[in-house]
């Protein structure tokens, strides 16, 4: 089966496309490279010695994407492709919402073009918004608290109208919590542009000395220690329950949490790694952060019945491996 990875040269993409190189699929990945490089595209054939195709290409081009579908025969589509930082989507919705919605919209011109009838959507529990936890399925969404939030179910909708109205069109939509770690190669990670807008980058940077200290967006929530609680989720992990989703896809619209089902806070979490890696990470607490909520983590039961997908890394696994990527990739990017 030929998978099209948007956002293949990206933190999850690029994960996700060794694990389905590993499961005998053949990649084509298209990436515009704003939040990447092409360097990736090359770790990925290093690391699973197998060719992929590549597209410099931004998904919200419709000709430039209609000419991906002309030259490969897609079987399924994994999107990735979008603007992802819960922060500046706040300060810059206008660019959150036609990214991330237009990408959606030209893709799916192409399923219906081109009879392509597999499409797993990297959705977010974002969507859930501030639901009481843990967050599972078939919840009522409730407004999101920040415009990428919006673009995930937003997307999430569209989707579902479309599979609606197209019986064969066969939609999955993942919706997961927050991925840190690396491949055990070292060779790939997370690498973002400019200060880190997530946790483990950050915590990361600081260990090694590049930024001089962590912020810690609040400490007064109605948590175990004040700090943000989330489902940290071992990247690997999430990358193969993608490759589970494309493998049992079905008609219709099947929705699934990607989560280790475990809280942990903020502060837990610098502790984890601090303890694991045997460096200090000094940090400072600082006002909220405009879009987060208390906590969030999965009931991701159904991921296992439905798809027999469950997270098998442990939150110390996830330091060290973060740790490792960054230390081996002093001049990454």
């Amino acid at each position: 089966m030929n998978i099209l990875v948007t956002g293949g040269a990206g933190y999850i993409g690029s994960h996700t496309c060794i694990v389905l190189l590993e499961a005998g699929y053949k990649v084509i990945i298209a990436d515009n490279l704003s939040n990447s490089s092409v360097e990736v595209v090359d770790k990925i054939r290093k690391i699973s010695n197998k060719e992929v195709v590549f597209y410099e290409v931004d998904v919200t081009d419709e000709s430039a994407t209609e000419k991906i579908f002309v030259e490969n025969n897609i079987d399924g589509i994994i999107h990735f492709a979008g603007f992802k930082a819960v922060g500046e989507s706040v300060e810059k919705p206008l660019e959150y919402y036609h990214n991330n919605i237009l990408s959606t919209l030209v893709l799916c011109r192409m399923c219906k073009k081109y009879n392509v009838n597999k499409f797993v959507f990297s959705s977010s529990a974002t969507v859930y918004g501030n639901n009481n936890v843990p967050f599972i399925e078939t919840m009522d969404l409730l407004p999101t608290t920040n415009p990428y939030g919006e673009t995930k179910a937003m997307n999430e909708r569209i989707l579902t109208d479309i599979a609606k109205a197209n019986p064969s069109f066969g939609v999955t939509l993942l919706r997961y919590f927050n991925p840190i770690g690396a491949h055990d190669s070292g060779l790939i990670g997370e690498v973002p542009n400019g200060i880190p807008n997530n946790l483990m980058p950050y915590i990361t940077q600081v260990a090694k000395g590049k930024l001089d200290k962590l912020k810690v967006f609040g400490n007064d929530y109605d948590t175990i220690d004040g700090t943000g609680i989330r489902d940290y989720i071992h990247v690997v992990d999430l990358a193969k329950g993608h490759v589970d989703a494309i493998k049992n896809i079905k008609n219709g619209v099947n929705i699934y949490n990607l989560g280790t089902g475990e809280g942990t806070s903020v502060l837990q979490l610098i502790n984890t790694f601090i303890n694991v890696n045997k460096i200090d990470v000094p940090f400072e607490i600082v006002g909220r952060r405009a879009g987060d909520i208390a906590e969030c983590y999965a009931d991701a039961t159904k991921a296992e019945k439905e798809l027999g997908w469950t997270a098998k890394h442990t939150l110390e696994d996830m330091v060290r491996d973060s740790w490792r990527f960054e230390k081996a990739n002093k001049n990454y990017r």
